[in-house]
């Protein structure tokens, strides 16, 4: 029997093709009754890809989508209408093995699992997963005076303050690049959401929420910080592309003494300190201290199960996914990666391991998710073409930065931008319109 499974290619990361196919010819040997096929699509288009197979009766038995594309799971159809994944909690009805292979969807860290919940069922199953942090150089902090990491906006901004006042020391306290992940994760601590019906969980949104009071804070925050000459900014807004590496340059150089990036940077940022003379903190996403946090939402991405599958081929497909989870699998991808342990039992073996003795900046993204309050705020939206949302947001922060715009006449613009963008994207799954993503100027 045959089994499709099309995965995401990162320009970042081409390691999960490569080591899903090694994973795939190890399930095979066990259950050689299997076919695992793996195929590569470009993250972006995947959705797409999926979209027109399915339009022809040939979509991939599982299908691995970016966390940004998780509407479009939900909304991909078969020819005849009917929903075209199922979601993975259903299929393996209660079930604690399947194959022999033991059933870890429950042992899934809770920040994912819920994002991947939908009418009280997990929808798909995240083999990766990620969040924003702080990485401080702590060398830079103690010259400056500063005996412990910032936690919050006024402690960040008082720590880059002094840090700028430091005898040849950085120009600039902090970098982070201009991306919609930094907007979301802004709201979610905040408590604020992003769209009407509890973010697009309780309900499809249509309305979105882009200029509320929380996303109106974290502007005025990030150009007050711009303004003072702390925060760098290199001047261009950034979509799909974000300038990550001009960001993790200006921290390896030690040109600013804090950045805001992924988890998944972890090991490379601490890197960067040891080649370079410093000491490398990993540290929580400080948040507004203003209002009550929420918490931290995830990056990565989910593997969506193929609907109306015969018994046996459902039940391949199953096993294989717990067979890419499998405590093992996790815990080896984490260490080769980066990316969080996504299970309970990645993360106590490599506790028992004594890997985050010895790595404690890979504990800190685990710690930050376990704080998420669950509310649908911290849950994280889903959204309609949420990769053009993002783009309006970059844009409109862009504008902020680099002019004297009113920021609240701006955010409403982007506002009514990402409103489009979110009206166009249901109009195309009625059918009154051609598929595809709409770009707004």
């Amino acid at each position: 029997m045959d089994i499709d499974i099309w995965v995401p290619l990162y320009p970042f990361m081409p390691y999960f093709l490569d080591r899903t196919r090694e994973l795939a010819e190890q399930f095979t040997a066990a259950h050689p009754e299997y076919r695992i096929r793996v195929r590569g699509e470009d993250w972006l288009t995947l959705p797409q890809a999926v979209h027109d197979a399915a339009r022809q009766g040939a979509a991939p038995t599982i299908a691995q989508y970016f966390y940004t594309s998780t509407q479009e799971a939900l909304d991909a159809r078969k020819p005849n209408g009917e929903p075209l994944f199922t979601p993975v909690e259903r299929a393996i009805a209660g079930r604690t093995e399947i194959l022999g292979e033991p059933v870890v969807l429950d042992d899934i860290t809770p920040a994912a699992r819920r994002y991947y919940t939908f009418d009280g069922e997990v929808a798909a199953m995240p083999p990766l997963t990620s969040t924003t942090l702080l990485y401080a150089n702590t060398d830079l902090l103690a010259r400056a005076g500063i005996d412990d990491v910032p936690r919050t906006w006024a402690e960040l901004e008082a720590a880059c303050r002094a840090v700028v006042r430091v005898a040849d020391g950085p120009t600039h306290g902090i970098s982070w690049p201009n991306h919609g992940w930094l907007f979301q994760q802004a709201a979610a601590q905040q408590g604020a959401l992003l769209a009407d019906h509890d973010n697009g969980r309780s309900g499809r949104a249509a309305t979105m929420y882009l200029d509320s009071d929380a996303m109106l804070a974290y502007f005025h925050w990030w150009r007050r910080m711009h303004r003072d000459g702390l925060y760098l900014y290199r001047g261009r807004p950034t979509s799909t592309q974000s300038d990550w590496e001009a960001n993790f340059r200006a921290f390896a150089d030690q040109r600013v003494a804090f950045t805001l990036t992924t988890s998944v940077e972890a090991e490379r940022i601490v890197g960067a300190g040891r080649d370079g003379g410093f000491t490398v903190r990993a540290c929580r996403m400080p948040y507004n201290e203003q209002v009550p946090y929420a918490g931290n939402v995830i990056g990565g991405d989910a593997l969506w199960l193929a609907d109306g599958l015969d018994p046996d081929t459902m039940d391949g497909a199953l096993a294989f996914m717990q067979y890419l989870n499998a405590p093992r699998a996790a815990a080896d991808r984490h260490r080769d990666t980066g990316f969080i342990a996504v299970t309970d039992g990645a993360a106590q073996l490599l506790d028992q391991e004594g890997w985050f003795k010895e790595n404690p900046h890979f504990r800190t993204a685990l710690d930050q998710l376990a704080a998420n309050d669950g509310s649908p705020a911290a849950r994280g939206a889903v959204l309609g073409d949420f990769a053009e949302i993002q783009r309006v947001l970059t844009q409109a922060m862009h504008d902020v930065l680099v002019s004297d715009v009113d920021v609240r006449d701006r955010l409403a613009r982007a506002n009514s931008q990402a409103q489009r963008v979110l009206d166009d994207y249901d109009a195309a799954c009625r059918g009154l319109r051609p598929r595809g993503p709409i770009t707004v100027g």
